[in-house]
């Protein structure tokens, strides 16, 4: 059985056949974005866990919604509060091939298994009636479900899927079809005609973004089966999303170029302003431009790695790409979700001064590029402590370093372990990334073969995401942050049989690998993966 990089039956009525597959289709975009925005974005809110809620199984399949227009309010229309200021897009996927992507999901073996699941069943709990709802249901001009206007004709031109900086109200994604052709246009005409239950009128943009035209923006509410969307369209460009003002954001922000490089059906970006000034410190030293991007293909019924891609800042030094060393791959223990590495061109010595220099472009220092990885446990709930490494290949360094990462709000753990300087959030890191290096757990020497040989061909910058670990994790971080415990509930040794099946059948996700290597001021993109 294959893995993707997602899935469901028809709505009552609907047989087997278009709306199964474009379900399969939409659970696997569930699963790729939730993949991508755990090791992009993380988590922003401060709420509760963000697992998916997984159901007992029971229903085996979205049943018929039997949405109907009958007994609606009337429409109202109301003003919006139009926020003072703009969010900042911090990271986006865009869907260059939409038939592509939605036909090899479909297929897929892996993701086909999943609805009848509690995964699946997870996933689409909240959407079930939604999306299951069906042209009959509503008295529409369009026969088959909501979900196949959605995603088989609104969403089959190419379209991004983009989370905004900002509160939490924002922390949902819009969908943002920058240059609608006919069908998505005429899907979207007959979305609003039958769903429709009110409107809300923006007069302007949020301080710092584009101009509102004459009257405003109009954002349509969706209602079908109690579920509600808020929609617009401007011109070309049609937005979803579930809070309006993201709607609005994603009608304000500046229309995305979605051309696409030769045999790259889908590609992930991030805007490291919108993170602060550590992530824009970060990206400086490792020269890395603002179209920087993680890019995959099709191959056959699933999504893989293709590489990353990019130019560097004109003022950005790197040189050429290396093999990553058996030392730190020995160090790194297998089962890691996210392990990024670079090579990092410093002066001789890091003293603070020689580094403030070099970073102006002042005077001529001897340089030497480092071999440095970060090790990442993302973590599903703001309770829990993060887990993260610095594994640093020059020893020679470790008084720089020190000096480097003293005085902020956490104290780092060092080490010395398999010939690098490590600086990690806790004991408990250093002695997992011991055993690793003694050989008393498994490394990334021991894992899969294609992913060995990736890692140790030559690259620039190297993102490898375990999709399986990185997934199970945030689901049982996700469980566990929404269970009620207390004195007299105390959280249970073992997790509920449904979460358990969950894991694993996310842990058989595969792992991939994006490798960028510098070619001048070019990012050549190469992927590796099991």
């Amino acid at each position: 059985m294959t893995s993707p990089v997602s899935p469901p039956p028809p709505a009552g009525g609907g047989g087997k056949g278009p709306s199964s597959a474009v379900r399969i289709a939409l659970i696997g975009a569930i699963v790729v974005g939730v993949g991508v925005g755990a090791f992009v974005i993380g988590r922003k809110s401060g709420g509760g866990g963000s697992g998916p809620a997984f159901s007992s199984g029971e229903p085996k399949g979205p049943p018929t919604a039997g949405a109907t227009v009958e007994g609606m309010p009337e429409m109202t229309s109301t003003k919006m509060e139009v926020p003072g200021a703009a969010a900042l897009p911090a990271v986006w996927v865009d869907v260059h091939s939409p038939a592509k992507v939605r036909d090899a999901l479909a297929r897929n073996a892996w993701l086909k298994s999943q609805w009848d699941k509690p995964l699946g069943q997870g996933f689409a709990s909240g959407w079930a009636a939604f999306l299951g709802s069906t042209g009959t249901d509503l008295k529409a001009s369009f026969k088959g479900a909501v979900l196949d206007v959605v995603v088989g004709q609104l969403l089959d031109t190419p379209f991004r899927a983009v989370w905004f900086s900002g509160d939490a109200r924002v922390g949902t994604p819009a969908l943002l079809v920058p240059k609608a052709n006919k069908t998505a246009q005429a899907a979207w005409d007959s979305l609003d005609a039958v769903a429709k239950r009110g409107e809300m009128v923006a007069d302007s943009c949020p301080a710092g973004m584009e101009k509102a035209p004459d009257g405003g923006f109009h954002l349509s509410r969706w209602l079908v089966a109690e579920q509600t969307v808020w929609a617009a369209r401007a011109a070309d460009r049609l937005v979803l999303s579930r809070h309006p003002v993201v709607v609005l954001q994603a009608l304000c922000t500046p229309l995305p170029e979605l051309d696409a490089d030769r045999d790259v059906d889908v590609e992930v970006g991030f805007d490291p302003n919108a993170y602060g000034r550590e992530a824009q410190l970060f990206t400086h030293v490792l020269g890395l431009g603002e179209d920087t991007r993680l890019q995959l293909r099709v191959d056959g019924d699933r999504l893989v790695a293709k590489g990353i891609a990019g130019k560097l800042r004109p003022d950005g030094t790197a040189f050429d790409g290396k093999p990553l060393s058996d030392d730190l791959l020995k160090l790194v223990p297998e089962d890691t979700p996210v392990l990024f590495a670079f090579q990092l061109t410093l002066p001789e010595s890091l003293e603070p001064a020689q580094l403030s220099a070099f970073w102006k472009k002042e005077g001529q220092p001897r340089i030497r590029p480092r071999q440095v990885a970060l090790v990442w446990t993302p973590r599903g709930s703001t309770s829990l402590e993060p887990e993260l490494a610095l594994l640093w290949g020059e020893e020679k360094d470790a008084e720089g370093l020190s000096a480097l990462f003293s005085g902020g709000a956490r104290t780092l753990v060092s080490a010395t372990l398999c010939k690098h300087v490590v600086l990690a959030t806790s004991q408990q890191e250093v002695e997992r990334l011991q055993k690793a290096c003694e050989g008393r757990a498994p490394n990334m020497l021991n894992a899969a073969g294609p992913v060995v040989a990736g890692l140790r061909a030559p690259s620039t910058v190297m993102l490898g995401v375990n999709l399986g670990r990185l997934l199970s994790g945030l689901a049982m971080d996700g469980y566990t942050s929404e269970a009620r415990v207390d004195r007299s509930s105390p959280l249970p040794k073992a997790a509920p049989p449904e979460i358990e099946a969950a894991r694993r059948d996310l842990e058989a996700l595969p792992y991939l690998g994006f490798r960028g290597n510098v070619q001048g001021y070019v990012m050549l993109s190469e992927g590796f993966g099991t």
